[in-house]
Parts: C-alpha cells; structure tokens; sequence
C-alpha cells in the first residue's frame, strides 16, 4: 500500500489517468448490471425465438436489412427507433430481440425502450456479425 501512494506522488498524472480508468470501467461494469436487458448468443436468441415467439427488430439501415436479415425480424434503423416506439407496442408482451450490425446499438436501443415500458428487451451480442459468423440463415427481400 506504501508504495502505491509513492507511485502517485512520482507520477501525479499516470495515477489520474489510472484512476479515471478504474472509474470509467466500474460504471461501465455497473451500467450494464443494471440495465435489466440481457444479451444473447445466436443459439439463445433462436431458442427465444421459437419456444417464446420472440419479435426480432433490426436496427441496421434498410439497405443493410435488404441485404439479409434474421427471418421474421420487422425493420426500424436505429435513427427512427425514437419515432417508431409506437409501432412496437404490439409486441409489448412478447420478448424482444434488438439486432444491430454488431451489437452497439441495439444496447442503447434496450435502454430506450425499457424506458417505454417494454420489460423483456434483449439485444442479440455481436449483432447480425455474430449471426452470420455462426452460419445462421439470413432471409433476403
């Protein structure tokens, strides 16, 4: 312990920056504890798909979704999802699967709608990447 207040009064600003580090890591850490959304493998995202009729929202732009999606999903770019919150409502009482590219944004998007109301959110890790790195079928319009 001696030595760690030695190494900050040597070097003032690497033990900031460490500690920013730390800081930011465990809100991150704790951020995600507290979301309530889950993320789900490509395997659990299909087990929920077929046993709990769960809705699949792809969030990628409708080039990309025309390019391949999950089958069944329903089209929403993630700078429309604010607008169309209302469109979702009828899957309210069914999970809810968000897929993005790579599964950045549809975090933010669980967020959102856990906000709206909707309790079983989920977001698909690794996004449709991850989906198609499992050689899972992709439906094309």
């Amino acid at each position: 312990m001696e030595q760690l207040f030695e190494f900050f009064g040597n070097h003032p600003f690497l033990g900031t920056a460490w500690l920013a580090f730390a800081l930011l890591l465990l809100v991150s850490i704790l951020k995600t504890a507290t979301s309530g959304s889950k993320a789900l493998t490509p395997l659990m995202a299909t087990q929920l798909i077929n046993k709990e009729d769960a809705q699949v929202v792809d969030l990628r732009a409708v080039a990309d979704f025309n390019k391949g999606h999950i089958h069944g999903s329903v089209n929403i770019p993630f700078t429309k999802l604010k607008d169309s919150v209302k469109d979702l409502e009828k899957y309210k009482q069914n999970p809810i699967i968000m897929v993005c590219n790579t599964g950045m944004q549809a975090g933010s998007a669980t967020i959102l709608l856990r906000k709206h109301g909707f309790e079983q959110v989920h977001k698909l890790k690794g996004g449709i990447q991850s989906w198609s790195g499992d050689n899972l079928p992709l439906a094309k319009k």
